[in-house]
């Protein structure tokens, strides 16, 4: 390493400001004149014909060291609250779509209870009027199924099943059912049978 010319300056400066460079130089454990050389360097940046000192290009590195890692600390801030962001989004439009699907198959159920019911009304028109034909019988749900005739989610239905004693769950289950018709849990099969 070349050994730098230097060349002597005389300035004045306030009481105070020396001895904070001095105080600051002891610090760091190097001369004033080299602590103002850093500054120097700091402020003009590199100027031709001069050498920075180890001290001071390592000052440099770490200063961009830290710019560097606040830049990426940053942008992995933004882009984990993006996410966070899109997936809360996501979530929500996902509970509104399987709420409106639960809502559509509902209503499908009673449009093709209704059609059936209109059917079985004109054939009874021309079939003989003493004849008589049983209703069809409820067959037992599962809970997925019968959260879909009640236009309820499954957790809903379990949580008003643990909550109510039988017989509101039963007048629940008929406020809900698109034919009145009430429900009971049977804890042998675990199904849902309709009540009368």
């Amino acid at each position: 390493m070349a050994k730098v010319e230097r060349e002597s300056i005389n300035f004045k400066l306030p009481k105070t400001l020396a001895a904070a460079l001095r105080t600051a130089a002891r610090d760091r454990n190097i001369t004033a004149t080299d602590l103002v050389i850093q500054g120097l360097h700091h402020v003009l940046g590199q100027v031709t014909g001069t050498e920075n000192s180890v001290e001071t290009r390592l000052h440099q590195i770490e200063e961009e060291l830290g710019h560097l890692a606040s830049s990426i600390e940053k942008r992995m801030e933004s882009s984990a609250e993006k996410t966070d962001a899109r997936l809360s989004n996501l979530e929500q439009k996902l509970e509104a779509v399987t709420t409106k699907l639960a809502q559509l198959e509902g209503a499908i159920m009673v449009l093709g209870r209704s059609n059936s019911s209109g059917q079985k009304r004109s054939n009874r028109s021309y079939s003989n009027q003493y004849y008589q034909r049983e209703p069809p019988q409820l067959q037992p749900f599962q809970a997925e199924n019968l959260a879909l005739r009640l236009v309820t989610d499954v957790a809903t239905l379990r949580d008003k099943r643990e909550t109510l004693t039988d017989q509101e769950f039963v007048r629940w289950c008929k406020d809900r059912d698109p034919s009145g018709m009430g429900w009971r849990y049977e804890e042998g099969d675990k199904l849902y049978h309709p009540v009368k």
